[in-house]
């Protein structure tokens, strides 16, 4: 795992609205470089105004990379990457989407994170993909979801980590490494704050398990209070078994998860655990107000992760993920006030009692979903050392 590192400022953004203006913004000051990542990059209002962005910035020589991932951007179309790269900007795919219906073990490893670096001088990580982010069904309530802006020492770390993405995907399509850096070009090393954050990631070859095992040492070590926020959960024994043995030593364990049926498999798999955790006395909210899109935790009211991870298989074996842990009390605090305020504006608590009533259909639901949900991660695997994608150039993807 990631050493913590000081000297950083930290600062929460919650949902689209705060992290659109300042993301444009930072492109907008661009002088040197750009590295985007992203899973989703939508052909909308917003997708539109990110893009408008990168071309203002590869215009005045900024070099400027963009990496999207081949299934989760399959719909970004080829005249906007066209027009992109009429600019000046470089975009890339990560893997080129693969029919759902295949079993080839490499289908679900996806570019998940959601990474902007600007300069060497601010990042941004989070779980907000490049779209518009209005509720689908209503155009009226935001999605939850957060990402924090970095500034300080541990934005080095972001910008190798997302260099070193970018130069393999290109170098294994043998194209030239625009994203090289610039040797004449030193950031400031300044200290910027007084926060201590870590940069996490997970892939495929030496970073396996680190944000798993940076959240199950934060659960093991929780003495007052544990609160989780996942748009998809489903973790395995050993999270499960962490998380029921805290509230079996008296820490309050708050689960808020999405109530909205996105991914209807997903949604009934990850039911079929409420009644083990209620009887070991967690807590399960189901947000039901918009979508809910998070991937975040507080504990202890210090220790807080943002990021792009959710704790499920998808995220936790098999896609490229990236976290931010952050380890200040203020910071904490901030988060774990919005989190509660969305527990109690849009949010409806599980009870034990109701729910050991449910129907024996919505059980056989639950369960068969969960066991199909596990074949599926069994088949799909993950091969030691692999390299973290076999990626295309966007215009030339099928």
């Amino acid at each position: 795992m990631s050493r913590m590192i000081p000297n950083n400022q930290i600062t929460l953004l919650q949902n689209g609205e705060a992290y659109f203006p300042a993301i444009e913004a930072a492109l907008d000051r661009a002088m040197h470089e750009i590295f985007i990542e992203t899973y989703i990059f939508e052909n909308d209002n917003t997708g539109r105004r990110i893009s408008e962005a990168l071309k203002r910035a590869a215009l005045r020589g900024v070099t400027t990379c963009v990496l999207i991932d081949g299934f989760g951007s399959i719909g970004f179309p080829k005249t906007m990457v066209d027009d992109l790269e009429a600019a000046g900007v470089r975009v890339l795919k990560f893997r080129p989407k693969t029919s759902p219906w295949t079993l080839r073990r490499r289908r679900l490893r996806r570019l998940h994170r959601k990474i902007v670096v600007v300069d060497q001088t601010i990042a941004f990580v989070g779980g907000i993909n490049i779209n518009d982010h209005r509720d689908i069904s209503s155009q009226t309530s935001l999605r939850v979801d957060y990402a924090v802006s970095i500034q300080g020492p541990l934005v080095k770390e972001i910008h190798d980590s997302a260099r070193r993405v970018w130069s393999r995907v290109a170098w294994m399509r043998w194209l030239p490494d625009r994203g090289r850096n610039d040797d004449r070009y030193r950031p400031s090393t300044e200290p910027t704050g007084l926060m201590q954050a870590a940069f996490l990631v997970r892939n495929n070859i030496r970073h396996r398990r680190d944000i798993e095992e940076a959240y199950l040492q934060a659960v093991e070590q929780a003495q007052d209070e544990i609160i989780l926020a996942s748009a998809y959960f489903l973790p395995g024994l050993n999270f499960r078994r962490a998380l029921t043995d805290a509230a079996g030593r008296g820490v309050r364990v708050v689960l808020l998860l999405q109530g909205r049926m996105d991914h209807p498999l997903l949604h009934y798999a990850s039911q079929a655990l409420y009644g083990s955790f209620l009887a070991a006395g967690i807590e399960i909210h189901e947000y039901h107000k918009s979508m809910m899109h998070a991937k975040v935790a507080v504990i202890d009211e210090h220790w807080a992760t943002v990021g792009s991870s959710n704790l499920d298989p998808f995220s936790l074996l098999l896609a490229l993920e990236a976290n931010v842990v952050v380890d200040d009390e203020a910071f904490a605090k901030e988060l774990k006030f919005s989190l509660e305020q969305a527990i109690e504006t849009g949010a409806q608590r599980i009870g034990e009692k109701n729910w050991g009533t449910q129907s024996i259909g919505q059980r056989l639901a639950s369960w068969l979903s969960y066991g199909v949900v596990r074949f599926m991660i069994g088949i799909a695997g993950y091969a030691p050392g692999e390299l973290p994608g076999r990626a295309v150039p966007i215009d030339h993807a099928a």
